[in-house]
């Protein structure tokens, strides 16, 4: 059982005991949070497509911690003008791990 989620204008594949890692989120570690924006939910081999989303369906997922990304060096040159500036940049991301995957009226299909 798998569920594609919107979280950020971005698209993630969330698995049932298994960590996703997605932009950073306004809530503490150990914090429940949940997602209603399911695109897609797939269970036994059957596939059910939102338009645009599953109704009724939901990922339950736990905070586990925040993180930032690896450092991107951006660097900006303007030739004969003697202009450099040197910049660095880490993404924030918050590390989650999906508890459940819910579909239809609050039974839960799959717990890990």
């Amino acid at each position: 059982m798998y569920a594609i989620l919107d979280a950020g204008g971005k698209q993630y594949r969330a698995t049932p005991a298994e960590d996703i890692i997605v932009d950073k989120l306004a809530a503490e570690p150990g914090q429940v949070v949940e997602f209603e924006q399911v695109a897609l939910v797939e269970r036994e081999g059957k596939v059910t497509v939102g338009r645009p989303w599953v109704k009724g369906a939901k990922v339950t997922c736990r905070v586990l911690a925040h993180e930032k990304g690896r450092k991107i060096d951006v660097f900006f040159y303007k030739a004969k003008e003697n202009i450099k500036r040197k910049r660095g940049h880490r993404q924030p991301y918050t590390r989650l791990r999906v508890e459940k995957i819910t579909v239809g009226r609050g039974r839960a299909k799959k717990e890990s």
